[in-house]
């Protein structure tokens, strides 16, 4: 390992140790606030947010790492759990279901990577124009209407308890994150997931597939997001075309917490899981503290802007060491 190498490995581990000492911190001062903070009921609370959105985060930081982004996953949440709860009343194996549901996920996921590498849409475009299509997809299938009376058997497989109170979609999570995690550090397809981000087109000018690899990225986020609309589904029992509006945002900044560059080419896995579980417990500690449910949007934002601003100033450092090492 070479010098700049052991320097950006500190400087992700020091952002990682950061974010546990902030997470600690916090939940400290919201017990203070109100002791009830960290009751068993409160905790599990934590733990449920943060399955939902560490799984759409996940697979929204393969996107982001190519230096792009995908604004549809809360669309794709919606239309996977329509869908699957659709099979599922109708009497469809849940296993089969749940598979159903990922390549659906997937397959949006591919069709988004397609737009940005064959078709040249900045990804910011095409995923918003994906979110709205996507999005009537969702209320065409069920014609505006929720569907109801999703069957035991499924909501058990997903999000029933195994050990203790801790449900099956944590689980779900962690095993979700190791397959980030290998696919990131230990394969090609992360090595270049990187260089993407880092520099596109030196990627390509060095023989690398770039639209094969965008595509596949774009297909693991939606294989994120509909994993989280599954693991929703089986939580409430109920799918509704209107589920996923604003996810996008938690995703982004959880990833964006967690150190993944709004850039591309900067993050990883542990940050962003890290990061989505500070912004759970952010958010459950607001309500527990009496703070208006509105203000956890601004909460939200002001952490999206404040971790890019950051990234700037990170940034203008690097290049002004550079700059000193050079003389």
């Amino acid at each position: 390992m070479n010098l700049v190498e052991k320097v950006k490995t500190q400087n992700k581990l020091g952002r990682e140790v950061g974010l546990i000492i902030a997470l600690i911190i916090m939940m400290i001062v919201f017990t203070v606030i109100d002791p009830i903070y960290m009751s068993g009921g409160n905790v599990l609370d934590i733990i449920k947010q943060s399955t939902i959105n560490g799984l759409l985060a996940i697979g929204i930081t393969f996107a982001i790492l190519t230096g792009g982004i995908d604004l549809s996953i809360g669309s794709t949440f919606a239309i996977v759990i329509v869908s699957v709860g659709n099979l599922l009343i109708s009497g469809m194996n849940p296993v089969l279901a749940f598979i159903i549901g990922l390549l659906i996920g997937l397959s949006l996921g591919v069709i988004n990577g397609l737009m940005i590498s064959k078709l040249k849409l900045q990804p910011f475009i095409a995923t918003l124009g994906t979110m709205s299509m996507y999005r009537g997809v969702a209320y065409i299938i069920t014609g505006g209407w929720p569907v109801l009376n999703i069957p035991n058997n499924f909501r058990k497989m997903v999000d029933g308890t195994i050990i203790g109170s801790i449900p099956v979609s944590v689980f779900i999570l962690f095993a979700f994150a190791i397959v980030g995690y290998i696919l990131l550090k230990h394969t090609r397809f992360g090595s270049y997931i990187y260089a993407l981000g880092g520099n596109e087109e030196a990627t390509r000018l060095s023989g690398v597939n770039v639209a094969y690899n965008k595509i596949m990225a774009y297909g693991f986020c939606g294989v994120g997001a509909a994993l989280a609309g599954l693991v929703l589904l089986a939580r409430l029992g109920t799918g509704e075309p209107t589920a996923g509006q604003g996810y996008e945002l938690n995703a982004i900044a959880a990833a964006a917490i967690g150190g993944t560059s709004l850039s591309g080419g900067k993050g990883g896995i542990v940050g962003t899981l890290l990061g989505a579980i500070l912004l759970s417990a952010l958010k459950v500690g607001l309500i527990v503290s009496g703070v208006d449910s509105f203000w956890q949007y601004i909460a939200t934002g002001a952490i999206i802007v404040i971790a890019a601003y950051f990234e700037t100033i990170q940034d203008k450092i690097s290049q002004l060491s550079s700059w000193i090492k050079a003389r």
